[in-house]
């Protein structure tokens, strides 16, 4: 009698959670050279906070701000009160459930970017690549995201590229633009920008910009974020440059914003430029800008201090507050936009200062790389750690020509394999050494590191290996797959792409951003959005059912 008293109220109860949940902010979308919102046309700045704590009490390599409730109900409050609708996260752990703080942002009108890697799996410029690893890492953040609306965009590099030595690593980054639209496509999610945060180096900015911006929709960035210190204290339109900067991406084509910004050579910062970047002479170009930082820190950035999960609000706080709540914008409708759209910029030529070919590496394909790895007869040792491959690659390369992994983003000119695992590409060299040397037994031993297998080559994997011929000088298309999970033909944890990129901003005033800044999260790769749906799930019905046994109790 009690079940049957208490059904009505399940549903009632599962119908009204059901009904707070699907309350979702509308989708921000690009149209031009500006954001919108989706369901009324109107244009969209952003207002933003950059939101991630240093690691500095931590083992981890960085604190994902998305993933403590707690912490999100402490700080949501103070982001609201000046009036946010974006925070910038650096860095997420694809591991944990984000399912409340998502929530708890949809509910105070605050949109989310993200960027796509992490500290420990990020594009580096000093020794760029795009590969298996760095793609898994990024669809994996796409996958754990893509269901909320509230998230507005994905960084997919931050400050790679940040002088004219090393233009070639923006290459790298755009493959990986190219590859995560094209796999938020093929998986059937809504079109969730992607996009680019650049320093402000004057001799590369522009060409920076071009670069990104420039050639076919499925491979150009959809918005391009400039981390910018250079109003400090009372400055103004032209002495702080950014008239100059106005002018030179009047016709970027896609939508520009300070993707970091607020001087600290002068403190407490004042920031005056917020009546600027929001008034006339500049929103016809920007979209808005996100502040560095919510959190005090080393770096003297924050905007509060939080100590003993207490939040204290600093001078920069409020006077920040007093800026935000002065603005006015002028605001743009899609419409209206939509007729007079501009045009998307040209590619730069090369320069000495820009050297960055416009042909990107391949698409990471695992299929192409258990292909290659399972015809091989000499391989890697399980045994070897990953941390001994470079000194094998250094051995080996120097005896042959290993540019069917190598990759050039200056000539344009990428080995087939260059996308794969570090330790499917370590086989493939140490494979043709032995070949090279007549396969003579002793020329598969590399001091234990390498062992002889029984090469297979499946039917399905004849087109790919042809394509790339016997050295890896071919052309293999690889294709965006939607299955991510790692491969179990020997592709071992791989070196990955190194350091990451680094944050903070470009000129003499840099933010020195937190180490968890730089690029983004965990290796983690359990099937993520599959853990967030069954969480949901789960506190939903928890939720309901406790709801119930409520009204049941009271109704007894």
């Amino acid at each position: 009698m009690l079940l049957k008293s208490l059904f009505p109220s399940i549903l009632a109860a599962a119908s009204f959670v059901s009904s707070v949940a699907a309350e979702d902010l509308p989708a921000i979308e690009i149209v031009g050279n500006k954001f919108f919102y989706s369901n009324n046309g109107s244009q969209f700045f952003i207002k933003g906070i950059a939101y991630q704590q240093n690691n500095l009490d931590s083992n981890d390599s960085f604190v994902d701000p998305l993933a403590n409730p707690e912490h999100c109900k402490r700080d949501i409050p103070y982001l609201e009160a000046v009036d946010t609708n974006v925070i910038r996260v650096y860095a997420l752990d694809t591991s944990q459930d984000h399912t409340e703080c998502m929530q708890m942002l949809q509910d105070a009108g605050i949109y989310v970017i993200a960027d796509l890697s992490q500290p420990d799996e990020s594009i580096n410029r000093n020794d760029p690549s795009w590969d298996l690893d760095l793609f898994e890492r990024y669809t994996s953040v796409v996958d754990l995201f893509h269901n909320y609306t509230n998230i507005l965009g994905f960084f997919a590099g931050n400050e790679v590229t940040n002088k004219k030595s090393n233009t070639d690593a923006s290459a790298f980054v755009k493959a990986a633009i190219r590859d995560t639209k094209a796999y938020i496509k093929s998986k059937g999610y809504r079109k969730i920008p992607v996009g680019y945060s650049a320093n402000d180096d004057s001799a590369i900015r522009v060409s920076l910009a071009e670069y990104f911006a420039c050639g076919d929709d499925d491979k150009a960035a959809d918005f391009f974020g400039m981390n910018m210190y250079e109003w400090c204290g009372d400055s103004s339109y032209k002495a702080s440059g950014y008239e100059s900067a106005t002018t030179d991406y009047k016709n970027l084509g896609i939508p520009i914003f300070f993707s970091e910004y607020g001087c600290n050579e002068v403190r407490p910062r004042k920031f005056t430029e917020v009546g600027t970047i929001f008034g006339d002479q500049m929103t016809p170009v920007w979209s808005g800008g996100i502040v560095y930082m919510y959190f005090e820190e080393e770096n003297k950035y924050g905007l509060v201090s939080v100590k003993d999960n207490s939040v204290s609000t600093l001078q920069d706080y409020a006077n920040y507050k007093s800026e935000i709540k002065s603005i006015s914008p002028s605001s743009a409708k899609a419409s209206a936009e939509s007729a007079s759209s501009i045009s998307r910029t040209s590619c730069p030529t090369n320069t000495n200062n820009w050297e960055a070919s416009t042909d990107l590496p391949p698409t990471p394909d695992k299929d192409v790389c258990e292909c290659m790895s399972a015809s091989l007869k000499c391989v890697v040792d399980d045994k070897v750690d990953s941390d001994d491959y470079a000194d094998l690659f250094d051995y080996i390369c120097a005896k042959i020509d290993c540019s069917g992994i190598n990759a050039n983003a200056t000539k344009g000119n990428y080995g087939a394999y260059s996308p794969c695992h570090s330790k499917d590409k370590l086989s493939f060299v140490m494979n043709l050494y032995y070949e090279e040397n007549k396969e003579s037994k002793s020329a598969c031993d590399f001091g234990g590191s390498a062992s002889l297998q029984s090469a297979k080559t499946a039917g399905s994997c004849s087109a790919y290996l042809s394509s790339a011929g016997s050295s890896g000088l071919g052309t293999v298309s690889g294709t965006v797959r939607t299955d991510t999970s790692q491969s179990t033909s020997g592709s071992g944890s791989g070196s990955g792409s190194g350091s990451g990129s680094g944050s903070g901003s470009g000129s003499g005033s840099s933010s020195s951003s937190s180490s968890s800044s730089s690029s983004s999260g965990s290796s983690g790769k359990k099937s993520a959005a599959s853990i967030v749906s069954v969480n949901l799930l789960t506190k939903i019905a928890t939720i309901g059912i406790s709801i119930v046994v409520g009204f049941g109790l009271i109704t007894m």
